[in-house]
């Protein structure tokens, strides 16, 4: 059975910030980013209400028809980015948000430095599913609909899986594990991945 996927628009902001605030709450790199489960329950939805507004003015919002689901997807250029300018994006997001947590500035760094240049690729920023959904195929199938699109225009993916088990996830849709690994200081692993594009059958 199908999965019927639409984009979101700027009515959909709170319940794409929901399904992310639910989805994240426990995983490894969320956890580093707000310590303490009270903190991370009072924090975190701020910052996933503030990656859904950079998404949706500069790239694509996926949702599940049911709203179970969600991927957050860029589209990268291949010339004329500056390579930091994610970095400034977490400043000004720590500033606003959370002015003594310098994690969030840190992940914005440390994640734009691994991140390729010089070829134009998507890139996965988030993608979400409601906890009780998870397991049942939603994922993939959000992420498939875009990869799909990016083999017949010949465009390479990329993303960074925060677990061990997205990362099983990823590596079974094409992505492959970049070298080295993403350590955090005193926390978990990232692993940045890329797929590039398969040849139309």
């Amino acid at each position: 059975m199908g999965v019927a996927i639409r984009a979101a628009g700027s009515g959909d902001r709170e319940l794409v910030t929901r399904l992310l605030d639910s989805a994240f709450q426990d995983d490894p790199v969320s956890g580093w980013i707000f310590p303490g489960e009270e903190y991370r329950r009072t924090t975190h939805p701020r910052l996933m209400a503030a990656f859904v507004d950079i998404v949706m003015a500069e790239g694509r919002v996926d949702v599940t028809e049911d709203g179970t689901a969600c991927a957050l997807w860029l589209p990268v250029p291949a010339e004329g980015g500056d390579e930091h300018e994610g970095e400034d994006d977490f400043a000004a997001l720590r500033e606003a948000l959370d002015p003594g947590n310098e994690r969030i500035e840190l992940i914005g760094r440390l994640t734009a430095e691994v991140h390729p240049a010089g070829r134009a690729h998507e890139y996965l920023w988030m993608i979400g599913v409601a906890p009780e959904r998870q397991g049942e195929g939603l994922g993939s199938a959000l992420i498939g609909s875009v990869l799909d699109r990016c083999d017949r225009e010949g465009v390479p993916a990329y993303l960074e899986a925060s677990s061990a088990r997205s990362r099983e996830l990823y590596e079974r849709l094409g992505f492959e594990p970049m070298d080295p690994p993403l350590d955090l200081p005193d926390g978990p692993r990232m692993w940045p991945m890329w797929r590039e594009p398969r040849a139309s059958r």
